[in-house]
């Protein structure tokens, strides 16, 4: 829509807004392994010539390197960490960096993105520091067995409680999250790269090897 239906160049204020990068860019790791892993089947299925697979593949983890060290820029008018990567892989071996879109959306890109982030990091540091909170009360609630104090219910004073049973109603809390982390974990684990835009591609793609590549356990 900008590109097509407007002369001017956007307002500062608004490109500041529409640009992501400065959140987005967690997602680098994870946006690399993706195209990676597409990068190699579009080589397997003759979409890509074998030589433009190869300068990608030996270039973008240079590229991923360079990003995470901060010696490629941050510029809002490339707005996400999706076309900042793309952008300096294309500046380092041309036009070979803007065929890695080959058979991609950045819908379907983005998406796997934040699952395999979630998989992979998101949800095990969030669970791992959940489990280090129950561990902490556990601890307090042992030292706490004979701490007695009053447990409400209506605002009333109802039945004497110790303090060690108050916090371990907390962690039976916390292992009902964590089994909602496992729940999602399990949701997620399905490989969304290959639908496109809307209704997948024509190109002759092999999902479940994309898949199997970055370790989902099937594809959407």
């Amino acid at each position: 829509m900008l590109r097509g239906r407007f002369g001017a160049a956007l307002d500062a204020l608004v490109a500041r807004l529409n640009a992501s990068i400065h959140f987005d860019q967690r997602l680098a790791p994870e946006d690399v392994a993706a195209s990676l892993a597409h990068a190699r089947m579009l080589g397997d299925r003759g979409i890509l010539p074998k030589r433009a697979v190869r300068r990608i593949l030996r270039e973008l983890p240079r590229v991923l390197a360079d990003f995470e060290a901060g010696r490629i820029p941050l510029d809002e008018s490339l707005e996400d960490v999706h076309m900042h990567l793309e952008h300096a892989l294309t500046e380092r071996i041309g036009e070979d960096g803007k065929r890695l879109h080959t058979a991609r959306s950045r819908n379907d890109q983005v998406a796997t993105d934040i699952r395999l982030y979630l998989l992979r990091r998101g949800i095990p540091e969030l669970r791992s520091a959940i489990t280090a909170l129950m561990t902490a009360l556990v601890g307090q609630a042992e030292r706490h067995v004979e701490t007695v104090l009053p447990g409400y219910t209506h605002l009333q004073r109802a039945q004497p409680v110790t303090l060690g049973h108050h916090l371990l109603a907390h962690v039976e809390a916390f292992e009902r999250d964590r089994g909602r982390l496992d729940d999602s974990a399990r949701r997620m684990n399905r490989s969304p790269l290959g639908s496109g835009a809307l209704a997948a591609t024509p190109f002759p793609i092999d999902r479940r090897q994309v898949a199997r590549a970055l370790g989902f356990g099937g594809v959407t």
